[in-house]
This record gives structure tokens, sequence and C-alpha cells, in this order.
């Protein structure tokens, strides 16, 4: 088990993390969340063991993470660490970057590992470029195959697809990802991205400032937001009043609702003006105005004329599920 405690840094009088404490069970993966400056990628590489902490501690089943005054090269054997700064050697092969560390005892399992890597980021008909000449996606993705290569108990992603073109980053994790499930290698997932987040990651923590706002299975996380802020990392939402989707309850109290729990009906008095409409594929994505100035985002099958106005209901059980949860808590305050 991944045990962070307690932990504190600060870059001269400037907090970064502020008593960050949560248990991670081996094997499992967490997305870690967080605007700009919240403190990922610092929490990734105090967990990695590149700072040296103000107060608090990590550990891996009870064996403490040692620091940058212990250790001359950060990091321990056991985990591994994927930055934004790539660590690959430009002039020499895919294949000798990935195989760059493996056991010199076990020469012959060389190849095949290497070759299972090559699979695994999609890159068999690269083995033998050199790093120099690939694409900075392509690069990004042998930087996690040489991370593998000796296949660490932990590995630490920092925006990991940051550079890989659509197309070839949904395929990359959906092998990556139930690759990283079946080894049984925990996995720490620091990113913007709400399409790493919600089919892959069996936990999410939430920073905000340097601190957790949330943490705990990604559905519940999802589903229900402790605010505005968190909900907005999975994409668009709203914050409306409570009454506005339930008039026999005039509770002033806003709650958190995502688009697609929105729909035009003909039967509510929540009424909103259609700002624009944008095309998503498969449906739009509506911005709309309340009379109340409150910006209002909601799916609909077609676009709809700026300036229509159209009544709005809650549908999805999610939401209803928020919203008793509200009247409960009103009800007993």
């Amino acid at each position: 088990m991944l045990q962070v405690n307690n932990v504190f840094f600060a870059y001269g009088e400037n907090p970064i993390l502020k008593d960050i404490s949560f248990q991670l069970p081996n094997g499992s993966h967490l997305a870690l969340i967080g605007e700009s400056g919240s403190g990922k990628s610092t929490l990734l590489k105090a967990i990695y063991g590149k700072l040296k902490l103000g107060q608090g501690e990590v550990s891996w089943n009870n064996q403490k993470v040692l620091g940058p005054d212990f250790n001359l090269i950060p990091g321990e054997n056991y985990m591994k660490y994927v930055s934004q700064d790539l660590d690959l050697m430009p002039f020499t092969t895919v294949s000798e970057n990935i195989g760059e560390h493996l056991s010199v005892f076990e020469p012959e399992t060389h190849q095949a590992r290497i070759q299972e890597l090559l699979e695994v980021i999609q890159l068999e008909d690269y083995a033998h470029v050199k790093v120099k000449n690939l694409s900075g996606g392509q690069q990004q993705r042998v930087a996690i195959a040489k991370a593998l290569a000796q296949e660490p108990k932990i590995l630490l992603l920092d925006e990991p697809f940051s550079s890989i073109d659509q197309f070839k980053k949904n395929g990359l994790k959906q092998l990556l990802f139930p690759y990283l499930k079946e080894k049984g290698i925990t996995v720490i997932n620091a990113t913007h991205d709400p399409d790493d987040i919600l089919p892959f990651s069996w936990l999410t923590l939430v920073l905000k400032d340097g601190e957790i706002l949330d943490f705990g299975p990604t559905k519940n996380v999802y589903n229900h937001p402790k605010n505005l802020y968190a909900a907005s990392l999975f994409g668009e939402a709203n914050t409306i009043p409570l009454y506005f989707l339930n008039p026999g309850y005039y509770i002033d109290r806003p709650i958190i609702v995502y688009p697609h729990e929105l729909s035009v009906t003909q039967n509510s008095d929540f009424m909103v003006t259609v700002e624009e409409s944008f095309f998503k594929g498969s449906h739009f994505l509506v911005k709309a105005f309340h009379e109340t100035n409150l910006m209002v985002w909601f799916i609909h099958s077609r676009s709809i004329i700026p300036g229509t106005k159209v009544a709005l209901k809650g549908t999805a059980k999610t939401l209803l599920e928020r919203i008793s949860k509200t009247h409960a808590k009103d009800y007993h305050s």
C-alpha cells in the first residue's frame, strides 16, 4: 500500500502542498486532477522522492521513500516517474532506449520484453529509428515504455499523453491502462483530460491550492462533486438554485448540474434564452442564460436558434439523487 502522511512542501515562503494524506491500495489506478498550479506535479515529485519535504512522509508497504538527502539519484527502484521532461537518449534507437536498464544477467529475455512494450505503445515499426527522429508524441510513448521496462510496482505519470495526437491517444490508453491493471502496477496519473479519468481510473483525488478537495471512487467524485470547481474538471458544469429545478421546495441552495442532466421540456418554469449551440458530433452543447444572468449549459439533439426561449428540467437519475440529498440536509438542519 502507498501511504502519503501529512505531506507539506513549500518553495521558500510559498506553500505548494498542505497536509496531504491518503492511502492507495496496491494495483489501483488513481487520477490526480486539479487546475494548473494546484500541486499535481509537485505531489508526484514528493511521492517519487525528488523533494525534501517540510513535514510528513511517503511509504510503500511500510518502507519509507527516501528523499534527495539520502539518494543521489532520486526515486526508489520499485518506482518510475514519467514527467513532461522526457528522459530519453536521442541518438540511440527506440529499442535501445526501452532496453537501457534491463538486467545484464538475463539478456535472452530482452528482445521479447522490448517487443512486448513496443506493441503496448504502438511503435513496432519504429524499433530501429533513432529517438531524435521521432515526433514529440512518439517520444512521449517511448518514455512510457522505458519506464515500464523493469516492471515497476508504482508508475507515476505527469500529463503522459499531452503531446500525442488524439486518434493515437485513445488507442494507446485502451492498450496501456488494461496492461498496467493486468500487471498489478499501481498508477497515479496527473491529468487534465476527462477521458483519462472516467473510463480508466478507479479512484480520483481532486487538488485545489495544494489541498485535497475530494478523494474517493471516481464515480462518487463525478456524481457528487464537492463544488463547481471539482465538477468543471470533468467538463462544463452548472450551479443552479435548487428551486429552479424543484419549485415546490424554495431552498436557496445551489446544486451542481452537468449539461447532460438537463433537457428541454414543455412543463417547467425554468426558462432560459439560447445564446449559441456547439456541435459535438452526437449532440449539441447549448449555452443559454436565465433572466437572472445565470449561464446554463445543456445538451440537445439539435441546434437551437439563438434568442429562442426554452424550458429545462433535470432528468438524470444521479441528479435526482443529488437533489434528494440536498433536500434531506435542509430538512434536518
